[in-house]
């Protein structure tokens, strides 16, 4: 039987809680300090990668930004997120989609993904996640990648995961202007610790 990834994300959104979940957190506290890091204008378009429920997209309006977008492969989870946002939701631009068969006309002056990319496991998945990447990011456009990095976990939501470093990472963004990666320690719900790398980097405004 073919592993269907789309059934196996909505089957998570449908039977876990927000907090039931390993990623969750409470307010994004890193994600928001590196966006804002950027100095980007409040209008600029932001696009969050595998956003499913996570606060960020309301943390992102208290702070002005007013232009976001978000992806996820789950209809269950941003049905959750729009629930949540009520009457905000209408600000936002909702795209269910898998990742690699995303198409859009917009380009994005910031791409972000919390847990996307270290769940793409072979060549060719992750061959066409820099492909979109490069597609979708403006000249001079942020990206904000975090990872399980190489002490981190193998597994999660019972899917095998790939591990990153700062050296592999920038290997596989080689073309990026890398402005900085560090490690942190994420707690759980259920207070075990999971170790993740968060990767900055700027698209050259030659391409």
């Amino acid at each position: 039987m073919t592993f269907d990834v789309k059934e196996h994300w909505e089957n998570i959104y449908q039977t876990k809680n927000s907090n039931e979940v390993s990623w969750y957190q409470e307010k994004p506290k890193t994600s928001l300090n590196l966006i804002s890091e950027t100095n980007l204008d409040k209008d600029a378009k932001i696009i969050d990668i595998g956003g499913g429920d996570s606060t960020l997209v309301d943390n992102l309006f208290v702070k002005g930004y007013r232009n976001i977008s978000i992806l996820d492969i789950s209809s269950n989870a941003l049905k959750r997120a729009k629930k949540r946002l009520g009457k905000k939701a209408k600000f936002v631009k909702w795209i269910v989609s898998d990742l690699r068969k995303f198409e859009a006309k917009d380009r994005y002056d910031l791409w972000h993904d919390r847990a996307v990319l270290h769940f793409l496991k072979t060549k060719k998945d992750i061959k066409k996640y820099m492909e979109i990447v490069e597609l979708f990011l403006k000249p001079n456009g942020y990206l904000i990648v975090s990872t399980f990095s190489d002490n981190g976990p193998k597994k999660c939501s019972g899917l095998d995961t790939r591990q990153y470093s700062e050296k592999s990472m920038k290997k596989l963004f080689g073309d990026f202007e890398h402005i900085k990666s560090f490690e942190e320690k994420h707690l759980t719900p259920w207070g075990t610790t999971q170790i993740f790398v968060y990767h900055m980097f700027r698209k050259g405004g030659k391409k």
